[in-house]
């Protein structure tokens, strides 16, 4: 789902696009301290977002983002999934407006929302 994409991509969980799946160096990055850090989140929404420099994670957070969207985040392992749905959650309840820039630069169509509306929703999260 989007939101399994996000995760994904804003934890820095999923970066570099291995051969047939994502790399696991960023797996056990502690994704709440990145989420509870302004700064942090913010370096990292700004370099996806093409409004600050990035670092080499978060360049590669970059890279894998539209592939992870468009393929179901078929590259991904469960953590990374399990990562992505907390990245989204906390986007949407506490920052809605960082995920709506996301979305609009990601899923300007809105064709990710419409695609992952019903996964989202059985995880609890309102897309």
């Amino acid at each position: 789902m989007k939101s399994i994409a996000f995760l994904v991509i804003l934890i820095a969980a999923v970066l570099v696009n291995a051969a047939e799946k994502y790399t696991t160096k960023y797996d056990n990055v502690n994704i709440d301290d990145i989420l509870n850090n302004k700064r942090l989140l913010k370096g990292y929404t700004n370099c996806i977002l093409d409004k600050g420099p990035c670092s080499p994670d978060g360049a590669e957070l970059k890279t894998v983002l539209p592939d992870a969207l468009a393929t179901h985040c078929e590259k991904c392992n469960e953590k990374q999934k399990e990562g992505s749905k907390i990245v989204l959650r906390h986007l949407i309840n506490k920052e809605p407006a960082i995920f709506d820039e996301l979305e609009k630069m990601y899923d300007p169509k809105g064709e990710y929302r419409i695609r992952y509306k019903e996964e989202a929703a059985k995880e609890g999260i309102n897309i």
